[in-house]
Order: structure tokens, then sequence, then C-alpha cells
């Protein structure tokens, strides 16, 4: 009986391997305000479907690093669905406090960039599998805007 359920274990493995997931990918940081209090900067997810029905997404996780120092982090519950056999853009907005940009003064000040690493994970809850988590990470250098840039 033991072998019997140990191949059907196998056959459910092999079959679920073999299921199409949806693909996500991730943009580049860039600047999208500012206010009194910090910078906000944004990243879009591009999530690709290809299932004929809409799948619900149930969190994206994200974490903003600069110079080896977390800098904003979060979670976006709920954040909506992916349209049946389309692509969707998701924005993860990030907010930058001025206290940390001021600690950041050396690499700023060299070439008026900062170097981040932007983590992401999407979770997607996928029929009969449950929930999937699609990790996914860029980093770059993002430019500040300059005084021309504002005006």
């Amino acid at each position: 009986m033991s072998s019997l359920m140990d191949k059907a274990k196998g056959f459910v493995a092999e079959k679920i391997a073999h299921i199409p997931k949806p693909e996500a990918s991730l943009d580049s940081l860039s600047f999208k305000g500012m206010s009194r209090e910090c910078i906000t900067v944004h990243s879009n997810v591009n999530v690709s479907n290809p299932y004929d029905h809409r799948l619900p997404i149930c969190e994206l996780t994200y974490t903003l690093k600069c110079a080896g120092n977390v800098v904003a982090s979060g979670t976006m519950p709920d954040p909506g669905w992916i349209a049946a056999s389309d692509t969707t853009k998701l924005e993860i907005p990030a907010k930058i406090p001025y206290d940390f940009l001021i600690s950041l003064v050396k690499d700023v000040g060299r070439d008026w960039d900062i170097d981040y690493q932007l983590d992401v994970g999407l979770t997607i809850d996928l029929p009969i599998v449950g929930n999937f988590t699609i990790p996914l990470s860029t980093s770059g250098e993002m430019k500040l805007p300059t005084l021309k840039d504002m005006f």
C-alpha cells in the first residue's frame, strides 16, 4: 500500500512541476517626487498570467537597501488581481527619509546618485497548488534630481 502512495505522490509532484506558472519582472527604481519629509521612488512589477482566468495576488513585500542598509520595507496586502492571459503592472512606491540621505552624503556627493538593491516577493494564489511566491530582485544606480529638474 505504501508503494502505491509513493507512486501517487510522485505522479502528482511531477504534474504540478510542469504546470505553467505566472512570471514576473521588476523594473529599475526611479524618482517619483519629493516632499518636506522624504523623497518618493517607485518601481514596477510586470506580472504575466498564462491562464485564461484572473488570479488573486495575496501580497507583495518589498525591501529597499542603499549602501547595505535597509531604507524602506513594507507589505502591500491584497494589491489586486492579475488579468487573464495578459500582463499586469503593479507599482511599488517607497519613501526615503532625508535623514537617511544625509548619511549617504559620501556616495551621493561623489556622483549624485544612490546605489540600491530592491528585493520583492510577489505571492499569488494558484488554484490546486496554493500560494506561490515569485522572488524578484534588481539593483543599480538611481540618479537624484537636480534643481534644474525641479523647476
